[in-house]
């Protein structure tokens, strides 16, 4: 182990395992042992299955035009950073003070703007940056808070003295990568982490969740004075604070949905809010109810269409009059954007001095803003040692490394920065430290590589809550200068070390009495239920496909061509139903299609399973993983691995298939569904969110149900029926109650009108019924199941020794009007629910 830790020894930069002697730091100390009393196989486990775990868990970060898209999953190193407890504790100071300090200078921007009349800020720094708002100069805050999330990118220099690299002022992203990390990170190492006594950081985010309570019931109160259709919330009464995001192709929309499942709060888009009467309004299927706390995660410009960004698609027309009101408390304020300029960083130590009266505890990187004179001629002079950034957003331009400019080029800059010299800033290149890093996992081999700790504050009543820890991200290579996830970085968990034993911290809301029990969520967005019901639907479309494939490729495998004749035309059929086949439209393709043989099939359906182009179960399976990730925050962990495992099964395929391996697939997949549908049944709460999803599942079966027996009943008298019985899932339960060959009249009435049977017809409908008769009561307004109530009762009038044989036409033409119901059905719930056009919606709407 010395070997490999005298490699990791560079003397031209801080090491932050060894000291300048080579020697470990005393805080590693007790992680080198255990490694170094653990087989190299060991580690090499442990990170095959933190990669595991990440991918399980479907924790992504995507990459703007990278190939993963949407999966590009979270890259996390094994090793932890480790920082002693005096250490944080500096830190920790340091980021709290920074984040105070820039919280009076976005209050004094927007509100009497001292620091812009006394010189203190030079005016085109504020005023030439396109983050600064004036529309939102005035803007009131409650208990002058305006920067409610902050985060310090911090790095340490080679003498070992940390600096602020860059603030992240507007929306900082990553502290549920942060606690995604540490849930990984620590069940890695379960026994050092307990005894090391790491800090935790639960108790961040319930700080978090408290203030933002806090200042909900601020709203809440203003809302109920200035509105008089608003009541105040009763004792005890939660406000409604919800995460405002851009939607699933945002880079970090998993930390987004995970952060909203682990605080409770609803994810909303743009689109789930409205703004009427002064108050922003979530647009549930119980109606609209007023919104007291919005946490963003869109840029400032595009919150508000009418006032900041006409052409936003993001944001809520009207928000920035709402926060004018006082009606709702955004986090962070509109025109926070402005902070992050790294123009703003030379003028902080005075700037502290001025507002606070102490010295800035922890210092920037080296800045010079070229819109000074003084500070553009130092940087022509000394362009080779510095980086060259933009000073304003608007400014489109890359990073420039001084010591990589050719004449040429060092002449063209310098032209543009006297042309333009406020547009410009430069830093100094720093050589930041480097952490130990797991670099190739089969051989468990540890490299060094340079490190940088983003440090999460949230503002509270009483001042800012430090997350301890925070996000430590890793240089994607040994020559990489900047650290960055967007260009290959990994990241890091990151450990304080306490000197106490930490409890672990619950998030849930204590409840003090009986007025405080909630059995429903009222909070559910017409888009989230719309989600739902169409998760429900692809769960059992899915699993339809699955089993109807499996159904043809047996018959196509165990039966010749003159065995399966009565039955064979009619799998065909449903398979083109369900475009896994191609479709006869004309005479010459009918015919065509009457003379496949086997070998024209097989080809055909190995491609209904694989094939990533056209409606096969692959595509059917990767939109049902989209729906799914919609609804990340709705369900559980394991609800979501399932559907991520059955996701990447699909992701590659082979490279030539064959029936067998489509075999396979197909019942790997069908495991997959059933134990989806028992997470439906089984382990989601029976609320108003899981009523959509089942009436999502039973339209989908009803319909199913529909045209496979419309269909069924054109085959031959004597066909064979086993294989109707197979895709229904009804085999052995007809074996064991018969014990005999199938028949039409006990198959129908098996399918037909077992109210015992989960996949029967009347099951279906009799749920659907009373879903929907519930639904009428809610909202008052009846007959969203007045057509299928008429299909039911024609349904137990039928008589089964009359109709329920294939040359009745009597139940054929009841099947295919319930057929029509149905699609009737599903526009009607998208009217009333879905779309806000219904004529019984909520007033308001």
């Amino acid at each position: 182990m010395q070997t490999v830790l005298n490699q990791l020894y560079f003397s031209d930069r801080y090491n932050e395992l060894l000291d300048s002697n080579g020697q470990l730091r005393p805080h590693w100390q007790a992680l080198v042992a255990q490694l170094e009393s653990e087989a190299p196989s060991a580690m090499r486990q442990r990170q095959e299955a933190v990669q595991r775990q990440v991918r399980d868990n479907g924790v992504t970060y995507n990459v703007y035009a990278d190939t993963h898209g949407v999966q590009r999953p979270w890259d996390l190193d094994v090793l932890p950073l480790i920082i002693a407890q005096d250490e944080w504790q500096h830190i920790a100071a340091a980021v709290a003070q920074r984040a105070t300090l820039l919280n009076k200078v976005l209050l004094d921007v927007y509100g009497e703007q001292h620091l812009l009349a006394s010189g203190q800020l030079p005016p085109a720094l504020v005023y030439g940056h396109s983050g600064f708002l004036p529309t939102c100069v005035g803007i009131p805050h409650y208990d002058n808070i305006a920067l409610h999330s902050y985060a310090a990118d911090i790095a340490r220099a080679p003498n070992g003295q940390w600096w602020v690299v860059a603030d992240r002022t507007q929306a900082p992203t990553g502290a549920g990568y942060a606690l995604e990390n540490r849930t990984i990170i620590s069940g890695a190492f379960p026994e050092l982490f307990r005894d090391l006594n790491i800090e935790r950081l639960s108790g961040f985010f319930a700080s978090m969740r408290d203030s933002l309570a806090y200042w909900g019931h601020r709203v809440a109160e203003n809302q109920a004075l200035t509105v008089p259709e608003i009541t105040p919330l009763g004792a005890g009464e939660p406000p409604l604070v919800v995460i405002l995001t851009p939607g699933p192709y945002n880079e970090t929309y998993h930390e987004q949905s995970f952060l909203a499942g682990y605080l409770g709060y609803p994810l909303v888009q743009g689109s789930d809010l409205t703004v009427r009467n002064g108050v922003v309004w979530l647009k549930t299927v119980a109606g609209l109810k007023p919104i007291h706390a919005i946490w963003r995660r869109i840029d400032d410009d595009y919150c508000d269409p009418l006032e900041l960004n006409a052409e936003s698609l993001l944001g809520v027309a009207g928000l920035a009059q709402v926060a004018r009101l006082g009606n709702v408390m955004i986090a962070n304020a509109l025109g926070s954007n402005l902070l992050q300029s790294g123009a703003l960083l030379g003028f902080l130590p005075k700037l502290c001095q001025s507002l606070l009266s102490e010295e800035l505890r922890m210092p920037s990187v080296a800045t010079w803003w070229c819109g000074e004179p003084a500070a553009l001629e130092y940087v022509i002079n000394n362009l080779q040692y510095l980086v060259i950034h933009p000073a304003y957003p608007q400014v489109q331009s890359s990073p420039l490394f001084g010591e990589d400019l050719s004449p040429e080029q060092k002449q063209s800059l310098i032209a543009r920065l006297r042309a333009q010299p406020d547009h410009y800033i430069a830093q100094e290149q720093l050589d930041i430290s480097h952490a130990p890093v797991l670099v190739d996992h089969q051989q468990a081999q540890i490299s060094s590589l340079a490190v940088s700790l983003r440090v999460y504050a949230f503002a509270t009543p009483n001042g800012y809550a430090i997350m301890p820890g925070g996000l430590a991200r890793v240089a994607s290579g040994k020559d990489a200068r900047e650290v960055t996830m967007q260009r290959g970085g990994t990241s890091k968990d990151t450990w304080v070390l306490s000197h106490h034993n930490q409890p672990p911290v619950s998030l849930l809301r204590k409840t003090n009495s009986s007025r405080d029990l909630v059995r429903e969520n009222t909070y559910l967005s017409s888009r989230m239920a719309e989600n739902l019901f169409w998760y429900g639907r692809y769960c059992v479309r899915n699993l339809q496909k699955a089993i109807m494939l499996r159904a043809t490729i047996r018959a196509l495998v165990e039966y010749t061509p003159d065995t399966r004749a009565g039955e064979w035309a009619t799998m065909q059929g449903l398979c083109q139903w369900f475009d896994l086949l191609p479709t006869a439209k004309d005479e010459q393709a009918l015919a065509a299609w009457q003379a496949w043989t086997d070998d024209d099939i097989a080809p055909l359906l190995i491609e209904a399973v694989f094939s990533q182009q056209s409606a096969s179960l692959a595509t059917s399976v990767q939109q049902l993983f989209q729906q799914a990730f919609n609804l990340r925050e709705r369900i559980s962990n394991d609800h979501w691995r399932t559907v991520n495992t059955l996701s990447r099964q699909f992701i590659t395929r082979h490279p030539q298939p064959s029936l067998q391996d489509a075999m396979a697939a197909i019942e790997l997949a069908i495991n997959h569904f059933v134990t989806l549908t028992g997470f439906a049944m089984d382990w989601m709460t029976r609320d108003l969110g899981w009523r959509f999803m089942s009436l999502g599942r039973r339209i989908e079966r009803l319909q199913f149900m529909c045209v496979l027996l419309s269909r069924a009943l054109n085959m031959p008298e004597q066909s064979n029926l086993e294989w109707l019985l197979q895709v229904t899932n009804n085999l052995v339960t007809y074996r064991a109650r018969y014990a005999a060959q199938p028949e039409w009249l006990p198959v129908l009435d098996l399918l037909l009108m077992d109210e015992n049977n989960p996949n029967a017809i009347v099951f279906q409908i009799k749920g659907l019924l009373k879903y929907l008769e519930e639904m009428d009561a809610r909202d008052n307004a009846g007959g969203i199941a007045v057509e299928l109530r008429d299909c039911w009762q024609a349904l137990v009038q039928l008589d089964a020794d009359q109709c329920f044989h294939a040359a009745d036409p009597t139940l054929a033409d009841w099947l295919n009007r319930t057929y029509q119901v149905t699609q009737s059905l599903s526009d009607r719930l998208n009217l009333r629910f879905f779309s806000y056009t219904s004529p019984h919606a909520t007033p308001g709407y």
